[in-house]
């Protein structure tokens, strides 16, 4: 079965993936040159670096989600499937969905990551992931209904379980996550539950290199880790998590920690989709790419962002962040319009626009091209940057105000238990 497409005499774009690459690459392919079908699992586009301020209810999810029709209700050669796509076919050129096949003339994968467990199920099984907008709700529940039943709870070792945090990597997502968490313990458990002791609260993030913010400068990594240090967070590093069975973490060199809550931020791996050659995928489950983001056994195919692998320059694989993916994402759309004019494709340069992490209020690190900084510049960096990137007039007022509201106050407005509801409840 053929999921309902309209037929045309236009060549057909297949995007996989509306993230940074999928989204960008939709919204600059002409309309006039191809038939633009976009497929993703949700209907919306999600904004991933703020899904911690989403945990820590720091903002509302609808902020950082926009929803896919609305962006092309003004283009009509741009259609959206709301489907799973199970596999490829590349020599018969279509991709199989469970609502069916789509065919396609030239199909582009940006299907992004997803949290690498390393091969440990139990780790997989028992911790959370911050991937989506899911996960951080997921995250926010319990996060809040653990200190809502900690005030219940009499015995110390039992309570302790309840309102200690371990967060498992120390790259951006970690960082920013305990410095959240540490500022949570600093202003709001003092003044929204009095009932219990805050110092007992413990924040550990545990890093298995010799420092935080690998991909970043050892500037910013010795900043980010004395600013955590300050707010009150435990960081441990060279160290590997060996196992979490729900109620005690184990580290290779055999210490443990009884905790109720690990979040799991210590790698990625891509979005696999059978199909392919075995010998398309590299590291982390990467797809292989020339120069032009192409397959070098299927022209037609084409793969953006996190999941591409390409040797350009001085990378072997660019960053898996989001800057890689859009200026992928813009480089296909102006091959794909000279690809429709018969002109040759041109080779794809990544620029390095720089880094940025937050630790919390007035603290940031930044690695620019031409400069390194920290503390409250960076941090206003940090604020204008995302503020710019997130879609919608109406997301970005609304996030700058809960921003300018938790700023001037310590507090956020969000802390709500949102229980997902069946028939049977």
């Amino acid at each position: 079965m053929a999921v309902n497409l309209p037929e045309t005499n236009l060549p057909r774009v297949v995007i996989i993936g509306a993230g940074f690459a999928g989204l960008t690459l939709a919204r600059r392919i002409s309309w006039k040159d191809y038939q633009v079908v976009i497929i993703d699992r949700n209907n919306f586009h999600q904004f991933q670096p703020l899904f911690y301020q989403v945990a820590m209810s720091g903002i509302e999810p609808s902020s950082i989600s926009f929803p896919l029709r609305r962006i092309f209700r003004r283009r009509p050669n741009t259609h959206i499937r709301i489907t799973e796509v199970m596999s490829v076919h590349p020599d018969e050129k279509y991709i199989m969905t469970t609502d069916g096949r789509v065919n396609y003339d030239i199909l582009v994968m940006a299907t992004g990551v997803t949290t690498n467990y390393y091969g440990n199920p139990d780790i997989e099984r028992n911790t959370y992931s911050l991937k989506s907008v899911s996960d951080a709700l997921f995250l926010r529940n319990a996060i809040l209904a653990d200190l809502e039943q900690a005030i219940t709870v009499r015995e110390y070792e039992a309570r302790q379980q309840l309102i200690d945090f371990v967060i498992v990597g120390g790259g951006p997502t970690g960082v920013e996550l305990a410095g959240s968490l540490a500022e949570m313990k600093k202003y709001i458990l003092p003044r929204e539950y009095p009932e219990l002791n805050a110092e007992e609260m413990d924040v550990m993030l545990i890093q298995g290199a010799d420092r935080l913010l690998n991909s970043m400068s050892v500037e910013a990594s010795r900043k980010a880790q004395e600013y955590l240090e300050k707010l009150g967070v435990k960081v441990i590093l060279n160290a590997f998590v060996t196992g979490y069975d729900g109620h005690t973490i184990t580290l290779q060199d055999g210490r443990s920690w009884k905790v109720s809550k690990v979040i799991w931020a210590a790698g990625i791996t891509g979005n696999r989709l059978n199909g392919l050659p075995e010998s398309s995928f590299v590291r982390g489950n990467r797809v292989k790419v020339n120069i032009h983001n192409q397959l070098e056994e299927y022209p037609d195919i084409y793969v953006l962002g996190d999941a591409a692998y390409m040797e350009e320059g001085e990378y072997n694989g660019h960053p898996q962040v989001a800057q890689p993916a859009i200026q992928q994402a813009r480089h296909l759309a102006r091959n794909l319009k000279r690809l429709a004019k018969g002109q040759p494709l041109l080779p794809f340069k990544y620029k390095d626009l720089g880094s940025l992490a937050t630790i919390g209020k007035n603290k940031a690190v930044a690695d620019l091209p031409y400069i390194k900084t920290q503390g409250f510049f960076a941090w206003v960096l940090w604020l204008v940057v995302h503020l710019k990137s997130i879609l919608g007039v109406k997301n970005k007022l609304f996030v700058l105000l809960n921003w300018t509201w938790s700023y001037f106050t310590n507090d956020q407005s969000l802390r709500i238990i949102v229980r997902h509801k069946t028939k049977d409840t």
